[in-house]
């Protein structure tokens, strides 16, 4: 049987009094998209940044393609047992964030070779060609010498998109990544995620474009005051939610 791409088992995270996520548990198998929805402070971004320990989970498991993360005890809280273990698996995940987090002094082409030549240590000429190659797919061919400052947020955005594409990522992750753009930029932004679910990467979309998630996942999870309140495929979620809490949420998005 083949491993999960990504998979957290009976996930724990607390900010002071504040119990974030509840023992939340998911698996997303290779080429499988999966939309995270629910309501702002359900913990749905703070579940996608503790995969890669971008926050370090109280209690739980992660694993990345079958390989679990090691944690060991200090002071009576988790944190990662083998920091070598955590970059590596970091450079096998792709994380887009809301807030672009260009590098302000590099150009388009700079921010996206960056972390393939200084990171993964690939000659710059493999890493050049292979950045031109993702920029002309996400439509900046002709932004390759551009800086953050002279790009549209639609266009900061396809270029992170593109840096995460660059390392050549196990799996994806988005934490809504349309949220900081202007309306009519995000149509630009959710092509792009369109054609790489048609791609059949492997995905994580924390989102509030309900009709978005509805067309492009295989399978969505509602989460709910850091529980998992429901998930299913999108037929169910989307059109026919099981729970009153889920259909009250899906139904007052859809409908905005």
């Amino acid at each position: 049987m083949t491993a999960a791409a990504v998979a957290v088992r009976d996930l724990h995270k607390r900010f002071g009094s504040l119990e974030v996520l509840r023992g939340v548990s998911l698996e997303a198998a290779e080429g499988e998209v999966i939309s995270i929805i629910g309501a702002s402070g359900s913990g749905k971004s703070t579940l996608l940044r503790c995969i890669p320990l971008l926050e370090v989970p109280d209690a739980g498991e992660i694993e990345i393609a079958g390989e679990p993360i090691r944690f060991r005890q200090r002071n009576g809280r988790p944190e990662p047992a083998d920091r070598g273990q955590v970059n590596r698996i970091r450079s096998e995940l792709g994380f887009v964030f809301q807030s672009f987090n260009l590098w302000a002094h590099m150009t388009v082409l700079q921010n996206v070779i960056e972390a393939p030549v200084h990171v993964q240590k690939r000659p710059r000429a493999e890493a050049v060609a292979e950045a031109e190659a993702i920029l002309q797919k996400v439509g900046l061919a002709d932004k390759r010498d551009s800086y953050p400052a002279h790009l549209s947020g639609g266009q900061q955005q396809r270029t992170a998109i593109a840096r995460a594409l660059a390392m050549r990522p196990r799996a994806l992750l988005f934490d809504e990544p349309t949220s900081a753009l202007d309306p009519e930029l995000v149509g630009e932004v959710l092509r792009v995620i369109r054609g790489l679910a048609q791609e059949g990467r492997t995905m994580l979309i924390v989102t509030h474009e309900m009709a978005f998630a509805a067309e492009v996942s295989n399978r969505a999870i509602f989460l709910d005051a850091g529980q998992i309140g429901e998930e299913g495929p999108p037929g169910q979620i989307f059109a026919n939610p099981t729970t009153e809490r889920c259909r009250a949420f899906v139904m007052r998005h859809l409908n905005r």
